[in-house]
């Protein structure tokens, strides 16, 4: 009988679906050029003019309309914004590689546009992940970088806008913006306030979060609005 050794390298294998991708800590280009070139049709989130996906794995700490945080299962918090405004008016994205941080890269997938960055801080990891008007972000330590990334990319991948929806929201205002606030995201400023915030202890955790394996979202669902 043949032994067969399985080498246990820094390889793992994700199921999403009916199909297995494989990702490699080491390469998070690679990795994230995997998940993002998927087409997915998965949620489980829905909101007015938009929807997504929220794998398991990550439970809601705060939500509210165009604004979420997470925690998962290390204790990492993530940061959800999506710029529903900057959707609605085809805001160009403006983003340069920076070429003395960790990694920093522009992405392209699927006819959406996005950059990911990741920042060295006092030995911990700062992420701004943005794709498809929407953006994420979390601080972590290295050995976390892969699972917060393919965390990050499960739910940006999926987000969804309803073009009718969102046209009625501005059409009454209930959207308020201003034409000149039209721009996504703002790296520098966007870091100091984040880390702000983090150090302040602005998300609280919710106590024994985890406790329960069953994904339990509390969030109106309307499934008409968005039917293909």
């Amino acid at each position: 009988m043949k032994r067969l050794i399985v080498l246990l390298s820094a390889v793992m294998i994700l199921v999403t679906g009916c199909s297995a991708v494989k990702l490699d800590t080491a390469d998070i280009g690679k990795n994230i050029k995997n998940l993002l070139s998927k087409k997915v049709d998965l949620y489980n989130v829905h909101f007015d003019g938009y929807k997504y996906y929220v794998p398991k794995g990550l439970k809601f700490l705060h939500k509210e309309e165009y604004n979420a945080s997470f925690i998962d299962k290390y204790n990492n918090k993530y940061y959800l914004y999506v710029d529903a405004i900057g959707y609605y008016h085809k805001s160009d994205l403006k983003y340069n590689v920076e070429n003395d941080i960790h990694y920093s890269n522009l992405l392209k997938f699927n006819k959406k546009d996005g950059y990911i960055r990741i920042e060295e801080i006092d030995n911990k990891f700062y992420i701004q992940f943005v794709f498809n008007y929407a953006k994420m972000e979390a601080y972590v330590k290295e050995e976390e970088l892969s699972t917060v990334i393919t965390n990050m990319c499960y739910v940006l991948r999926t987000i969804k806008f309803n073009d009718a929806v969102l046209e009625s929201l501005v059409g009454e205002n209930v959207l308020s913006y201003k034409e000149e606030n039209f721009t996504l995201f703002n790296t520098t400023d966007s870091k100091d306030v984040y880390l702000q915030a983090a150090e302040d202890g602005y998300v609280e955790e919710e106590k024994d979060v985890f406790e329960d394996d069953d994904f339990d979202i509390d969030i109106d669902i309307d499934e008409d609005v968005f039917d293909e």
